[in-house]
């Protein structure tokens, strides 16, 4: 066991860790932490692009969008400042050589996703956006990365934070740090089917809340309604909602585009709307839902969404005569780690939170397609600058390493059961029968011999459920009967 020492250390690497870092200049010494292989991360996984208001004058209807999605749970200011922001945060990728998808003039190529008024996204590489822009602030990654690092614990005492407790595959470390980034990723691990990389299960949220720090809105989770889930692993296969924005259409089995029974927009409604509507018009008819590509030539479609094509194909898939079944599966949280427009974590003078782990209020009660890349780079780049604005370092405070056992026997099984509860009882459409039954089955697995990872897992599902009883009425993604 042994303690090191640097000026900012960074939980996670994925859009929002890295943007950080980017912005903090190499004369500190930052260090970032990620649980496996740096690009096991939501970013890399991101198909859709980047939301970036199309000039000053978008910018009132982007916000506008933005919080129609969202239900008006949204914190105004941070939605301002996530679309103001928008136009600077292009100017700065452009500069730095970041490659966007062009029209044959030259000009930006941009895309329409649901909810939007226009065609406001830009993207990279089609379909890779995620993987393209991850790549890209890897390589100039001027810090230093841990790969196989996982954060089990902060040390906090009163209102700061001292540092990390990790676990590496030379055992636990306590890092010290003047400041630290929370930028970990949501929840997806807590569900049976879900869209998120491997390495994403709350570990962090459970943290926070063991340390009585505070969660907001946990209640508030997205499903993606357009998911190829026939297969074996527990993340399922994301199909681009801008697939749809660009001729995609989903049908029953008949050919019947049920969505415009359910709402005037269709395939291009908000996703908590084409989620819920194909479940509800699936259950009630006996259905299956599938996206038809058929508006697609081979060509244009493998040149606009590549990804997707060569994905789609090793299922055995003729894309795009074939259609494709779909389901809605657990993709976003909307929820997390309480903070403040600047990032600080609610209570806390030193520790940051960013990305999809923070609750900033941007998303409010449903995120609007392709502001989660935007939203990573808008506050990467606030909590660099917060710390450089800081002052003052932490006092030297040492403390004892807790040797808690991680994992134990059974462990394994019991979050399987817990995906399946949630998944079942905690998901697209949920009653108060439901969600008092995952409850008590939640409590009965605290109470069991289990690991502390798993522990935190529960604290985080159990803080879901709570959320989910206490919110009544239905609004944006809970929806409640």
């Amino acid at each position: 066991m042994e303690r090191l020492h640097y000026d900012v250390v960074i939980v996670g690497a994925g859009v929002a860790g890295l943007y950080c870092a980017r912005h903090l200049p190499k004369n500190l010494r930052v260090l970032l932490l990620c649980k496996n292989q740096s690009w096991e991360c939501n970013t890399f996984y991101a198909q859709g692009g980047i939301t970036i208001a199309r000039d000053l004058d978008d910018i009132a209807l982007h916000i506008q969008d933005t919080i129609l999605a969202g239900s008006q749970l949204n914190d105004p200011q941070s939605v301002q400042k996530l679309s103001t922001e928008s136009l600077g945060i292009l100017q700065e990728l452009l500069s730095d050589g970041f490659g966007l998808d062009r029209e044959e003039s030259g000009a930006l190529s941009y895309t329409k996703e649901g909810g939007h008024s226009i065609a406001r996204i830009v993207h990279s590489g089609g379909d890779g956006t995620g993987r393209n822009l991850h790549t890209f602030l890897m390589h100039s990654l001027g810090h230093t990365l841990w790969k196989s690092a996982r954060m089990v614990d902060l040390l906090l005492e009163d209102d700061r934070c001292y540092g990390v407790s990790v676990q590496t595959k030379k055992g636990l470390v306590h890092i010290y740090s003047d400041h630290i980034v929370l930028a970990s990723g949501g929840i997806g691990g807590l569900y049976k089917y879900h869209t998120n990389a491997h390495t994403i299960g709350g570990d962090v949220h459970g943290i926070i809340l063991e340390h009585g720090l505070k969660l907001a809105h946990m209640e508030m989770l997205q499903f993606h309604p357009s998911v190829y889930i026939e297969t074996s692993t527990a993340r399922k296969y994301l199909i681009s909602e801008a697939v749809r924005g660009e001729g995609g259409k989903v049908i029953d089995s008949k050919g019947d585009r049920f969505l415009f029974e359910y709402d005037k927009r269709g395939e291009l409604a908000p996703r908590d709307i084409v989620a819920r509507a194909i479940v509800d018009y699936c259950s009630r008819h006996n259905e299956r839902a599938f996206l038809d590509l058929r508006g697609f030539s081979r060509e244009s479609f493998s040149a606009r969404f590549p990804n997707i094509y060569r994905e789609l194909s090793a299922c055995r898939l003729n894309i795009p005569k074939d259609l494709v079944p779909i389901s809605p599966a657990f993709h976003y949280c909307m929820g997390g780690i309480l903070c403040d427009i600047s990032t600080r974590v609610q209570g806390m003078t030193n520790l940051y939170a960013i990305g999809e782990c923070a609750y900033n209020g941007v998303h409010g009660a449903n995120r609007l397609a392709s502001n989660s890349l935007l939203e990573g780079l808008v506050f990467g780049k606030v909590a660099a600058l917060e710390i450089l604005g800081a002052v003052g370092k932490n006092p030297v405070r040492y403390f004892p390493f807790d040797e808690s056992v991680l994992e134990k026997e059974g462990d394994a099984h019991l979050r399987d059961l817990l995906r399946k509860i949630m998944w079942e009882k905690v998901g697209i459409v949920r009653t108060k029968d439901k969600l008092n039954a995952a409850l008590g089955g939640i409590e009965v697995m605290l109470e069991s011999n289990i690991g502390r990872m798993l522990k935190l897992r529960l604290l985080v599902a159990r803080n879901i459920v709570h959320s989910a009883l206490a919110r009544e009425q239905s609004l944006g993604a809970h929806y409640i009967v």
